[in-house]
């Protein structure tokens, strides 16, 4: 992994000019179908669910982002529970969201920034696409785009999930993208609890399959200009309702560099 160039601000922003022009014109001008219908009633069968607390204690990070964060996932929630991706539809995270600006009520909340971290409008809705992603891979739907984490910021803390397993978020050029290739319609229920965040993937029928994701070759070595890169493999196992092994299916691969000592010694209690 060659060692990261920081950008000048000119060129930052006259990137994320082109890019996001670029976006919309495969957004308005493409042949992709896009979900945009949302469904006050849930379809009867829920697939998976998975919570993901709203408050993490994160080194010097100060407490108000998060706090922040839940105002803006309040908001981004609004478009985007309940919407039904019907056969040969795709889910685009960005397209049904839109830009987070102060005009439609975001705040500023925690983004990541070329390795640290800073305030930013809108800040903190990676935390929705992590979940969204998540689940994803816990049903038929095709992840047809999705980004992955360039640094990684903090230390595992309490991970109950695989290290990559989840998908970063830029408006809107670094977008999550979910394409429906069933003959039944699938239906996302996000919402917050007091403490969590929450999200489900509901269907009409009973699933055919189960999923279980794992890693592979996880590995955190250094690079001969001093930083340390963490890397791994996801696969995703999928067993039939009998509960046999039927397939084991790659998934995607991750390179992140690391913004913490990567061998840190486990304190005594």
């Amino acid at each position: 992994m060659k060692k990261p160039i920081l950008r000048s601000k000119l060129r930052l922003i006259l990137g994320a000019f082109y890019f996001r022009w670029r976006r919309y014109l495969k957004w308005y001008l493409g042949r992709t179908k896009f979900a945009a219908k949302k469904s006050s009633s849930v379809l009867p069968m829920e697939l998976i669910r998975h919570q993901t607390p709203l408050i993490r204690q994160l080194k010097n990070v100060d407490m108000w982002m998060q706090t922040n964060k839940i105002i803006n996932l309040k908001l981004a929630l609004q478009k985007v529970n309940g919407i039904v991706i019907q056969p040969g539809e795709t889910f685009s995270y960005w397209k049904l969201i839109g830009h987070p600006s102060r005009r439609k009520g975001y705040v500023e909340g925690m983004v990541l920034f070329y390795g640290s971290f800073r305030a930013g409008i809108g800040g903190g809705l990676c935390q929705l696409s992590n979940l969204i992603y998540w689940i994803t891979l816990h049903t038929p739907l095709k992840v047809t785009e999705r980004h992955r984490h360039s640094y990684d910021v903090f230390p595992d803390s309490n991970r109950s999930q695989p290290f990559g397993s989840g998908a970063t978020c830029a408006y809107n050029y670094l977008d999550l993208q979910i394409y429906n290739p069933t003959d039944q319609p699938y239906q996302l229920n996000v919402y917050l609890t007091d403490d969590h965040l929450v999200g489900s993937w509901n269907t009409t029928t009973e699933s055919k399959f189960n999923y279980e994701i794992y890693e592979k070759e996880h590995s955190m070595t250094q690079q001969s200009w001093g930083g340390y890169v963490r890397h791994n493999l996801i696969f995703r196992r999928v067993f039939n309702v009998d509960g046999e092994l039927v397939d084991d299916q790659y998934v995607t691969e991750n390179h992140a560099l690391m913004m913490y000592p990567p061998f840190l010694k486990q304190e005594n209690a």
